[in-house]
């Protein structure tokens, strides 16, 4: 059995970043859906974009596992709704400073 990738930091040092999009909009969509994935350079792209257009940003290693095992357009499974909720309370709190 290969333990390569248990450790988070072993995973980011072979893999390079990751980075993970979730979309939710309220009252139209059920719950959050995952629309764009990546590792090493396509993770680099989706951040760089993120940063040109203001979207705000989250860093959780744990999380990102979690939303990088789920395929595009699928909804946020219900294990990861609080923090979830905890990261779109946060975006909407940035939203409401600016």
């Amino acid at each position: 059995m290969n333990y390569q990738y248990v450790n988070q930091l072993n995973r980011k040092k072979t893999n390079g970043v990751s980075a993970t999009v979730i979309k939710y909009e309220e009252g139209v969509t059920a719950a959050p859906k995952v629309v764009a994935t990546g590792t090493g350079h396509v993770a680099n792209k989706i951040i760089e974009m993120a940063k040109e257009n203001d979207i705000p940003m989250q860093e959780d290693p744990s999380l990102i596992q979690n939303l990088l095992d789920l395929d595009l357009g699928e909804n946020i499974p219900p294990q990861l709704y609080s923090v979830i909720a905890e990261i779109l309370l946060l975006i909407q709190e940035m939203e409401r400073l600016d």
